[in-house]
């Protein structure tokens, strides 16, 4: 028979006499500590990947920006510009070679100074196509335009320099020149009217394309930046503010200054960056807007008036064809300025009732532009007065009066819209110097606040790392 002793339970472990020391707390289970520092390492990577986030969108805000404010402010925008004088130059080559025509052999200071205008503008005409040629670097359609330009400018000269020649053998007095004269002289303004001019316009308009597409296509982009930013930022400081709750729940604590600081700094980081790509998107807007778009008004209606000048000694100069330059000279002039007017002398009454004028290239620059359009009054109704004499039979008087009245009153339209013209590109240096300061003394600071905050959270959370070890 088998005996099956009792199992032995444990004796009980006495109670300290007196009453001891209470037993200790027992330990957090493994589980729950090793999931201490994997919430802080997975709350720490997200707050450094999303300042490393934030610092990217800094960056490629700023390089938008600044390649915004290098095409517009230092590349094309400025070369556009620089483009529109090419019709003002051609115009003004052609405006010369008919106002020494009309002067025959009299006026020989004037003739001389005409004639050394004449070699100015070729000069700054080719210029303007070598500025051109640059601009359409990569377009072989434009570069194309360009070449044709150039070869037709070459015909010109040689049709100029021919109809100087005669006229100069010809010794008539102040007037219209001999046929043999004209006949070279309308194959040489035909081809300045009717192919180099309408070539130079589109050539300024094609170019003007960069610039506005720059400015749509890099404005949009910031605009969307600056919410991304917004929004990274957000979460940057979501993420820290609980890494820091987190700490102070975990370790008995109620602040990790080094995570406060690294907060502040990406607030000021953050909030510094979206700050400079407003001001940069107000920079850019400003340039675009109050300088570029208005000194390419200006330079346009600088050329189309100095064109309209060149009709009115082409109109005196030949007879024959006197209405086909008159309705130029109407057509340019409502382009530039409009105001009610079938005719010349229409026009001219319309404009002598002084009403708010509301369209044309001109009437688009709202602001300032008072002067200018008194100037341009006073010119056309000195043009009424020498189509009158030229309408009464008094060639003389009307030639006179043309290189007289009318050339000093043309002359001062001229400086009062470059006074204009001026005032734009003082607003427009404003504006990219404004946005390229702007960006430079942001990426002094900001960029390196965000790199320091993010050294902060590390230096922040290591000591309580180093106390799972």
């Amino acid at each position: 028979m088998t005996i099956t002793q009792p199992a032995q339970s444990a004796p009980p472990v006495p109670a300290p006499a007196g009453g001891g020391v209470p037993a200790p707390v027992p330990a957090a289970p493994p589980e729950r500590r090793r999931s201490v520092p994997g919430r802080i390492r997975t709350l720490t990577l997200a707050a450094v990947v999303s300042l490393g986030l934030l610092f990217g969108l800094l960056a490629l805000g700023s390089a938008s920006a600044r390649d915004a404010l290098r095409v517009i402010g230092h590349d094309d925008g400025p070369q556009v510009v620089a483009t529109a004088g090419l019709y003002f130059g051609l115009s003004d080559m052609d405006a010369r070679v008919a106002d020494v025509l009309l002067m025959g052999s009299e006026y020989g200071g004037r003739r001389d100074e005409a004639l050394a205008q004449y070699e100015r503008r070729r000069t700054e005409a080719n210029q303007a196509l070598l500025d051109a040629f640059e601009l359409a670097a990569g377009d072989h359609a434009e570069r194309l335009t360009i070449q044709s330009v150039l070869d037709g400018l070459g015909r010109y000269e040689r049709l100029a320099g021919q109809a100087l020649l005669l006229n100069s053998q010809s010794g008539h007095a102040a007037g219209t020149p001999p046929d043999a004269v004209l006949r070279v002289y309308r194959q040489a303004t035909d081809l300045m009217r009717l192919e180099l001019l309408p070539k130079a316009y589109n050539l300024t308009l094609e170019s003007g394309t960069i610039v506005n597409r720059t400015h749509d296509t890099e404005s949009g982009a910031i605009g969307l930046f600056i919410a991304g930013l917004l929004a990274v930022l957000a979460l940057t400081g979501v993420l820290l503010l609980l890494l820091q709750r987190f700490l102070a729940a975990a370790f008995r604590r109620r602040l990790a200054p080094a995570l406060l600081a690294a907060t502040v700094l990406t607030v000021l980081g953050g909030v510094g960056g979206v700050s400079t790509l407003g001001a940069e998107l107000n920079a850019i807007t400003a340039a675009k807007r109050d300088g570029f778009d208005s000194m390419l008004a200006v330079a346009r209606g600088r050329a189309v008036a100095n064109s309209l000048h060149a009709d009115q000694a082409r109109y005196l100069l030949d007879p024959a064809r006197a209405d086909t330059y008159e309705h130029a000279f109407l057509d340019k002039s409502q382009s530039l300025i409009y105001a009610y007017g079938g005719n010349v002398e229409k026009y001219h009454e319309t404009l002598a009732q002084n009403e708010p004028i509301q369209l044309g290239l001109l009437g688009e620059e709202r602001t300032g532009m008072g002067p200018v359009f008194d100037a341009y009054r006073r010119f056309q109704e000195a043009d009424g007065r020498m189509r009158t004499l030229a309408a009464s039979g008094q060639a003389a008087q009307a030639v006179s009066a043309k290189l007289g009245e009318l050339g000093t009153s043309f002359a001062a339209f001229d400086k009062v819209l470059l006074a204009r013209g001026e005032q734009s590109q003082a607003a427009f240096t404003r504006a990219v110097a404004g946005g390229d300061g702007a960006l430079d003394t942001m990426w002094r600071w900001a960029p390196w606040a965000l790199v320091a905050a993010a050294g902060l959270v590390g230096a922040g959370v290591w000591p309580r790392l180093r106390e799972y070890r």
